[in-house]
């Protein structure tokens, strides 16, 4: 198995959901939602993927949740995408 689709130690699954608190309560629930669904099941690859989406302002982030937007420019690779279907899926 290759590194980046190593399963995640509970450790890094931690740390990735504090460092995803954000400051609009909508995105939190999305989160929320999808650690307690996928948590034990990610990979590095979805760490990734994950933090790039972190990486965006709140509305930004929101509007990709609720499918107003899809991903663009670096965002827009199949990794981002797959964690994004995870985050929709209800």
């Amino acid at each position: 198995m290759a590194a980046a689709d190593t399963l995640l130690e509970q450790r890094e699954i931690d740390l990735l959901r504090w460092r995803s608190r954000r400051g609009l309560v909508e995105n939190d629930l999305y989160i929320e939602r999808f650690f307690t669904t996928y948590g034990h099941q990610l990979t590095q690859r979805h760490a990734d993927a994950w933090t790039a989406l972190m990486n965006l302002a709140d509305n930004d982030l929101m509007n990709l949740f609720l499918r107003r937007t899809e991903p663009q420019g670096d965002l827009d690779t199949p990794e981002v995408t797959a964690v994004l279907e995870m985050v929709r899926k209800r």
